[in-house]
């Protein structure tokens, strides 16, 4: 499919949400699907700097979910400096999903369903 005809969708969320996974499946039907760092990023727009995108899609994980998946051996403070540093996209978000109880398909479904909608 012609990315032309689909919205620039930006993807963010903490380390082990399932970032990677969506923007894949994604990008495999067709959409404009990219990853924002923002997770790591000390400006709190830096996913409308990078991106701009017309649809912003947040991710959520739980700590022990986010640590499970990545084999993470990082601390509780660190995970929520990711969330600190996340808030402006969270707020900002067109579409928020808890990936804590979904698998990756589910996530893309629901993402599909809404962006056909809009």
């Amino acid at each position: 499919m012609d990315q032309d005809h689909y919205p620039k969708i930006g993807v963010v969320g903490p380390c082990g949400a399932g970032k990677t996974t969506l923007i894949v499946s994604l990008q495999n039907l067709g959409y404009s699907a990219r990853h924002i760092a923002q997770e790591h990023s000390y400006l709190p727009t830096m996913w409308k700097r990078l991106v701009n995108p017309d649809f912003l899609v947040y991710l959520k994980a739980s700590y022990d979910i986010s640590t499970t998946r990545r084999k993470l051996d990082w601390t509780r403070e660190e995970y929520n400096e990711q969330l600190r540093r996340l808030q402006d996209a969270l707020l900002n978000a067109d579409l928020v999903i808890d990936t804590d109880g979904l698998t990756p398909s589910e996530v893309l479904q629901r993402v599909v369903e809404v962006l056909g909608a809009t």
